[in-house]
């Protein structure tokens, strides 16, 4: 390997000539540079040049607990020792045996059945698959439709942007992709002037019952991001939508498909999102901080039911999808070291004053004149900000690199998802200079 210099503006020429970014428009480089990462430690990444920036966002939310976490590291150097990968077809493996175990004794009672893939789109393609086929499996063939919610996210290959309502993602390919129905969003920020974000949660799952009323002979599932949605700005409602919807569906025999790819892993509060509404999905897609944002890996749950419609003599009756890192063994010991972590640590309770610490000194924050919507689920914040710039997401971007802090402003919402290793000095400072820099955009 060629010893290149450990300089910023080399490594920044080096990736804009030979890698593709994604979610980006690479000419926008030229203006706003890539950001050199060359080693993490806890909530903090540093460049080549010794500046820190304090992840705010856990790496595109999948850092829990710190960059090059001490306990993680070592269970990673243990697997390695012992068993890098097996392919899954045919064979099996004591991390994924474990995990799979352990994942079905802490999720919603009743999903006892791990199928792994190897990222979110992956699980949302796995979970839309599995739902259809076996509606097939039982008779149902014309239940092949979906329904999801506007405004929701959940991936960018085809099957997932069929159920994604984000234009900017979806309507480049929308003449691959089999669009499917949406319904109205619970986002409380809808709400009308005097209305509870619970009753404005039953007003939209009205709707939701409209149209499984009209539709639910072809439909196979309906699926949504659980209290938050994660693309559509940190969209938060009332956990009594899920309620309601999981009645809806039942009623209706509809599919009901949890998304907590983002959400789930301790993020809303309670290790996964659904809990807060007392009940089981049929199916939960869990990807992202998983495996304590290490390695690539996704798993979608479901119930005995589903799996014995698939349980037969014939080969074309079993779900035919695979990955060729399924169930990998690193990424499966890394994910048991994250669940060690909240285990041992009792992490669940700690974010909770975590939360309750941040709420308290971002008071000053919250009452700025330029925010609005200020609102938090379990460790995420978010809020928007009235400013008269155009580009005000990139502008917060580049004002927030220079203060020390990585923001990902989607929109005009600046939003808080920090690993949940960040501390009281480290949050103190988080709030200060997000003030100070609402104040430049404001």
């Amino acid at each position: 390997m060629p010893n290149h210099t450990q300089t910023n503006a080399g490594l920044l020429a080096r990736s804009l000539s030979a890698v593709w970014h994604p979610c980006s428009q690479m000419k926008h480089y030229q203006q706003f540079p890539l950001v050199p990462i060359t080693r993490g430690t806890g909530v903090w990444l540093y460049d080549h040049d010794g500046k820190r920036y304090l992840d705010t966002v856990s790496s595109w939310w999948v850092n829990l607990f710190g960059h090059c976490n001490p306990r993680i590291n070592a269970a990673l150097r243990d697997q390695l020792e012992t068993l890098e990968h097996v392919m899954l077809a045919g064979f099996t493996h004591e991390p994924v045996v474990q995990l799979s175990e352990r994942l079905r004794d802490l999720a919603p009672a009743g999903l006892g059945h791990c199928f792994y893939g190897s990222d979110g789109a992956s699980a949302t393609e796995i979970a839309l698959k599995m739902s259809a086929h076996y509606w097939r499996n039982t008779g149902q063939v014309d239940k092949t439709q979906f329904i999801s919610l506007k405004n929701g996210y959940h991936g960018e290959t085809l099957g997932a942007l069929s159920v994604t309502d984000v234009a900017l993602f979806r309507d480049a390919y929308g003449a691959l992709i089999r669009q499917q129905a949406t319904v109205p969003s619970p986002d409380s920020r809808k709400a009308a002037a005097g209305e509870s974000a619970e009753a404005y949660a039953l007003r939209c799952a009205e709707a939701l019952e409209q149209h499984l009323q009209q539709h639910h002979a072809q439909l196979a599932a309906f699926i949504i991001e659980p209290l938050v949605q994660g693309a559509a700005g940190m969209a938060m409602y009332h956990p009594v939508y899920l309620q309601r919807a999981r009645q809806l569906c039942d009623t209706y025999g509809v599919h009901l498909i949890a998304d907590e790819i983002a959400v789930g892993m301790g993020r809303t509060g309670t290790l996964f999102a659904c809990e807060q509404a007392c009940i089981t999905p049929d199916f939960l897609c869990l990807s992202k901080g998983i495996t304590g944002g290490y390695l690539p890996l996704s798993v979608v749950m479901t119930r005995d039911e589903i799996y014995q419609a698939f349980y037969a003599d014939e080969t074309a009756r079993g779900f035919l999808h695979s990955h060729s890192y399924t169930g990998n063994p690193l990424a499966c010991r890394a994910a048991l070291a994250t669940l060690d972590i909240f285990a041992q640590d009792d992490v669940i309770a700690a974010n909770r004053h975590k939360a309750a610490y941040l709420n308290e000194i971002a008071q000053p924050l919250r009452e700025h004149r330029a925010v609005r919507n200020w609102r938090n689920t379990g460790m995420i914040w978010a809020f928007e900000v009235d400013s008269p710039h155009r580009d005000i997401a990139q502008r917060c971007f580049a004002l927030a690199l220079q203060n020390e802090l990585l923001l990902r402003p989607i929109g005009n919402t600046i939003y808080f998802m920090p690993p949940y290793v960040i501390s009281e000095e480290e949050m103190d400072l988080l709030v200060e200079r997000t003030l100070k820099i609402v104040g430049q955009l404001g």
